[in-house]
């Protein structure tokens, strides 16, 4: 254990490399679609005020990690939840532990990653706004400035000055506390909130927009109509077949023949995408452990010396 590389909040981030992140999360998805990834479902113990979950998992060519996060009502943000744990990386050839780094920058950008894969597979061009202004809505705007920063975002939350300083963080951001107006003419959302019911309605969405929905621990962050209307992709299949947590709460109860396609057979080409210019089209993120082991390896790759592309933005 003398050799573990133990790394901090800051330091795990500095090492999530944007563009490595990228490519590895593409890779995880690819292989959880083709059947590839040795991953139980995600099981959480339950205290009075939160939850603690645990996702091992094993990718080919990323590795071995297991993650242990909490999930508690912050006190000091009324609506929100604190994302903390860790995440402790293996060698999958002689199980050596590698490394321990701080939980919540791997989770926060390792679902960006996949909610930015989802936009670019599926999204049709036009105005992107972010709706959230917490932690995972940061990660979201920072991955974004990092991979495009020319690319305006529009960040909309009930909180006027959080969304102005999440929207400063973008090179090309700017803010509004209009949610609903902002969404109508988005072509591309990105849900990111601790909902415990829909935050975003069906009526408000453009013909052929694209809705990346990451928040929704605790209850739905999409209201019915919109699941019923939309082409809906995801992570896994568990992600519709299996109940909270590790199951999404706005794909509970769909028809035996309603038909979910998984991103990352989208992303190598074995399934369509987006079928029409008006088309509605949602990614239901509920996270899974191969992305905590793709973003892992880009930590430890990066952190020893091996990353290219750079630290992400703050």
């Amino acid at each position: 254990m003398n050799d573990v590389l133990v790394l901090d909040r800051a330091a795990t981030a500095a090492a999530l490399d944007p563009r490595g992140l990228m490519a590895a999360v593409s890779d995880a998805l690819v292989a959880v679609a083709r059947d590839a990834v040795s991953a139980p479902p995600r099981i959480a113990a339950f205290a009075p005020a939160g939850l603690l979950g645990a996702m091992p998992g094993y990718v080919p060519g990323l590795g071995l990690a297991a993650k242990l996060v909490s999930v508690f009502a912050d006190p000091a943000r009324p609506g929100r939840s604190t994302h903390r744990g860790i995440v402790a990386f293996f060698d999958p050839e002689d199980g050596r532990p590698l490394a321990v780094m701080d939980a919540e920058p791997v989770t926060a950008w390792r679902t960006a990653a996949a909610a930015t894969h989802s936009a670019r597979a599926l999204a049709r061009p036009g105005p992107v706004v972010v709706v959230g202004t917490g932690a995972q809505a940061r990660a979201q705007v920072c991955l974004l400035a990092a991979l495009r920063p020319a690319e305006p975002v529009t960040v909309a939350g009930r909180d006027p000055v959080a969304a102005r300083a999440l929207a400063a963080l973008h090179p090309a951001g700017r803010a509004t506390d209009r949610i609903e107006a902002a969404v109508r003419e988005a072509a591309t959302v990105y849900c990111c909130t601790g909902a415990t019911r829909p935050v975003l309605r069906r009526a408000w969405l453009a013909p052929g927009a694209h809705v990346s929905s990451v928040g929704g621990s605790h209850g739905p962050e999409l209201d019915d109509d919109t699941i019923r209307d939309a082409a809906l992709f995801t992570e896994w299949h568990g992600a519709a077949t299996t109940p909270p947590p590790s199951g999404a709460h706005e794909l509970q109860r769909l028809p035996d023949d309603r038909q979910v396609r998984l991103l990352g057979s989208v992303l190598c080409g074995e399934s369509p995408g987006r079928t029409s210019a008006r088309q509605l089209t949602v990614f239901k993120s509920t996270g899974h452990a191969a992305l905590d082991v793709a973003a892992a390896h880009v930590v430890h790759r990066t952190a020893t010396g091996h990353g290219t592309d750079g630290p992400p933005s703050p």
